[in-house]
């Protein structure tokens, strides 16, 4: 009674647990994958990234506005200097006496006392620079920097297109694998219908045996070869087992989703058209590819960075606005205190990186010229591999049209050894070599099946076809 009330409760729990999965198609594998995978999600990263740089680059049009400021407190003044006033007085005071005595007698204002203080008068002490405050804020807008700042910005444009090329080839790749994934989960889900119907009939097979063997009509090897059979039936179906678990967690890390949450729902081959592409050149297909596109990318951003190069060679003009503020102590008691506006231009010419900057350019033009070339062979390179994978995608539908013929023909065999077995005419062996035919036969029709539309996604990605 407890191992009956153990097995409906485990019972139930399967049946719980295979209601409460989402049935994922195809098409919604493949949006759960652009949503949730972590190689989509950094593209779409990358290329805010790019849009942002971008925006750095604009402001750089916008004149350059900067403040500095300086304060300084020593702990003694940064001048000191004595002055006698008294002997620098002396040689005034004789020369201009005769001018003093005669402007007293005719009622001048003239202290003879004063006078001779000055004779008498205490050297001063004079000190200054202990402290002080300087500040500033200056503008600068850059007139001419040899089309720095437009190359500048034209990089940093096709930076983002760069990014969104490259995000778009990061989304075909994940949905290539997402698709990859599914038809493989199917095709391993279809041969375990097939094991599963093998296993079916050798229990029949097994039942008639056992019949046979207590009638005295066959021996016991008989029995132990559908035993045998039914062993190698139950490893397969183990090896089935495992992969499914295996793909199952790699299409769970591809979409975001827990792989016991979801179950996926195979397509009615039946329903799905399959047909041959014709061969062509595709010329024209491989100039809509994202990696092209990504090539003459990278032919124009090097003629951008020839310019750039070349620009940085050439004399720069700015113009600025600025004002000033300055604060000192200059042996007085409130010091020096000045501010002040100015315009100012400025003129810079690299004499002297002529020489260096010659070079450069002309590594910046061999490494254009090898843009060029890459571009070239890459070109080439992608209609070869759009050539390989329509002959692919052909010789997949080619192999299904032999498979089916293949299921036709073991069916028939296999029917026609069941009726000679049960007339005595054919041995088990026979039999059983019969039954591994038409299950061969049918996982390689599966096989070929999902080999096609693994294909067909691969052509689809690299001929950008829907």
């Amino acid at each position: 009674m407890k191992k009956l009330s153990l097995s409906i409760m485990l019972l139930a729990i399967t049946i719980i647990t295979a209601f409460s999965q989402e049935v994922l198609t195809l098409e919604k594998c493949k949006e759960l994958a652009l949503k949730n995978n972590v190689k989509a999600k950094n593209a779409e990263i990358a290329v805010e990234i790019a849009r942002q740089q971008q925006k750095e680059a604009f402001t750089n049009y916008f004149p350059s506005i900067k403040a500095a400021g300086l304060g300084f407190a020593a702990n003694k003044p940064m001048v000191e200097m004595e002055m006698d006033m008294s002997a620098q007085m002396q040689p005034m005071l004789e020369t201009f006496t005769p001018a003093i005595i005669w402007a007293m007698q005719n009622g001048a204002p003239l202290d003879p006392a004063a006078l001779a203080a000055l004779q008498n008068q205490e050297p001063q002490k004079i000190e200054m620079l202990k402290n002080g405050v300087i500040a500033g804020v200056t503008a600068t807008q850059p007139i001419f920097v040899g089309g720095q700042i437009i190359n500048g910005n034209r990089l940093a444009k096709a930076g983002v297109a760069v990014r969104k090329l490259q995000q778009q080839m990061t989304e075909n790749e994940v949905l290539l694998s997402a698709e990859r994934y599914f038809w493989h989960l199917v095709s391993l889900q279809e041969k375990m219908k097939t094991i599963e119907n093998s296993e079916t009939m050798l229990v029949r097979i097994l039942s008639d045996v056992k019949i046979a063997v207590e009638a005295g009509l066959t021996t016991r090897n008989d029995l132990l070869r559908v035993e045998l059979e039914q062993n190698r039936l139950a490893g397969n179906r183990s090896k089935a087992e495992n992969g499914l678990q295996v793909l199952k967690l790699a299409l769970s890390q591809m979409i975001g989703v827990p792989a016991d949450s979801f179950s996926i729902q195979p397509p009615q081959f039946d329903e799905i058209p399959l047909v041959p592409f014709p061969l062509g050149e595709g010329q024209g297909e491989v100039q809509n590819r994202p990696e092209y596109k990504l090539l003459d990318k990278s032919v124009e951003i090097a003629k951008m960075q020839t310019q750039m190069e070349i620009g940085k060679n050439l004399p720069a003009i700015a113009i600025g606005v600025g004002y000033n503020y300055m604060n000192f102590d200059l042996h007085k008691e409130n010091g020096m205190k000045n501010n002040f506006s100015m315009v100012f231009g400025t003129v810079s010419v690299p004499i002297t990186d002529w020489w260096g900057g010659s070079h450069a350019i002309k590594r910046k033009k061999l490494e254009q010229q090898a843009a060029e070339n890459t571009r070239k062979e890459n070109a080439d390179l992608l209609l070869v591999q759009m050539q390989q994978i329509r002959n692919e995608l052909n010789l997949s539908y080619s192999q299904i049209l032999l498979e089916k013929k293949s299921i036709s023909a073991a069916e028939e065999n296999l029917k026609i050894s069941q009726d000679n077995y049960n007339a005595g005419v054919t041995a088990l062996s026979d039999l059983l070599e019969a039954q591994n035919l038409l299950q061969q036969a049918r996982d390689q029709h599966t096989e070929a099946i999902t080999q096609y539309y693994v294909k067909l996604a691969e052509w689809k990605k690299v001929s950008g076809a829907e």
